[in-house]
């Protein structure tokens, strides 16, 4: 089962590291830049990668399928904007890098945390809808899925944002 998981994430790292890296290089180079509906694109093809990893390791009878996957699509919605407003935060990192204030660099820490606790609490928020139309072992087997591949496309793209630097 891992190892499905293992397989796809590597595949998906490598179009996620990718996005870092273009940034990076449209910094130093005007002549390359990735365009913002390329990372939508590529945003969509992840979330598309994440429902079949779930799909593929979540066993669920029809019955349960029928009722399961409406409400992980409301779930996925919901925590799409929520990475619409991560994305927009190392967006403007991104641009702000090298010449961050010590309020600037504040606020993006205030709001990053801000949307960490979203996370959260869409999670608390989504535990008892699914537990209504999932079995306990299932639900929790959900939630563990979910956060080992939210949690692992995060290590890839913050391991790729460098770390805030003074102005010298």
């Amino acid at each position: 089962m891992w190892n499905k998981i293992i397989a796809v994430l590597v595949f998906v790292s490598s179009w996620v590291l990718a996005i870092p890296a273009a940034h990076a290089q449209a910094a130093s180079k005007d002549s390359q830049t990735v365009s913002d509906q390329d990372i939508q694109l590529l945003r969509r093809d992840i979330r598309s990668n994440k429902k079949q990893l779930v799909a593929a390791n979540l066993i669920l009878t029809d019955a349960e399928a029928t009722k399961f996957w409406p409400v992980y699509d409301q779930y996925s919605a919901e925590m799409t904007k929520i990475a619409d407003q991560k994305y927009a935060l190392i967006k403007e990192y991104a641009q702000g890098f090298g010449s961050l204030t010590d309020a600037q660099a504040q606020s993006l820490l205030n709001r990053s945390l801000a949307l960490d606790q979203a996370i959260a609490e869409l999670r608390i928020k989504y535990a008892p809808i699914v537990s209504k139309v999932l079995p306990g072992i299932k639900t929790a087997t959900f939630f563990q899925i979910d956060r080992r591949l939210t949690g692992l496309i995060d290590l890839q793209i913050s391991s790729q944002i460098p770390l805030v630097q003074e102005q010298h």
